[in-house]
């Protein structure tokens, strides 16, 4: 079956607006600028590198594993679907409401990783940037990509996800004086808004999987 540009240009988008989004660099800033306060610019740089290169490594590891994982626990693909919808439909909410981490992390982690010395793998590469809601999007991504196109499409996306966030991180005072908080809460509802939306789809692909609704128009 021929592939055509514009499937591989859709997948491609809803790939990385879907990992990039779950990731979302931007609300962690605030965090991170907590995190580096006493540090100088070339210790914070070495903070923002580990933690995006964590962010690569656990999503990319989870991606590679994910099919050994299904098996080792009896899973199947539609159920994890559903499942990830769920977790991607109460990140979308808590974006919506400005609550970036109820998901991702406990208050009392949040004070333990400020409190490290180095908290760039733990708290800020996962589970900050590479939360429940990314890992999940990119073992369903994977899991249901049956060509090898779409194989590199998700991993480029993620190489992508961490630059960025590398990016985000390196500039953070820079990106929070520009945006504002206002700027930064309204930039996240409508990260929650596409997410939540992307929620009800897999949860939708989940059933439909699974013969519960009859087929729909699913992600490319």
């Amino acid at each position: 079956m021929s592939v055509t540009f514009t499937t591989v240009l859709g997948f491609a988008l809803l790939a990385l607006s879907s990992i990039f989004f779950l990731v979302d660099p931007i609300a962690v800033i605030p965090v991170f600028l907590t995190m580096t306060a006493d540090m100088d610019a070339a210790r914070r740089k070495t903070v923002a590198q580990r933690a995006c290169i964590t962010v690569f490594v656990v999503l990319a590891g989870f991606g590679l594993l994910g099919e050994l994982i299904f098996r080792a626990l009896g899973l199947t693909l539609p159920a994890f679907k559903i499942a990830g919808g769920l977790v991607l439909l109460q990140v979308g909410k808590d974006m919506l409401q400005a609550k970036h981490f109820a998901t991702k992390s406990t208050p009392s982690e949040l004070q333990e990783g400020a409190a490290k010395l180095d908290a760039s793998v733990v708290p800020l590469g996962m589970p900050l940037l590479a939360g429940p809601g990314a890992i999940s999007t990119v073992m369903v991504l994977l899991g249901d990509a049956h060509d090898w196109w779409k194989h590199v499409v998700v991993y480029s996306a993620i190489v992508v996800t961490a630059g960025v966030s590398y990016l985000a991180l390196v500039g953070a005072a820079r990106v929070q004086k520009h945006l504002g908080e206002t700027g930064m809460n309204i930039l996240s509802r409508l990260m929650g808004l596409l997410l939540m939306a992307l929620a009800v789809q897999f949860f939708v692909n989940g059933l439909t999987d699974l013969g519960l609704i009859r087929h729909v128009a699913k992600m490319p």
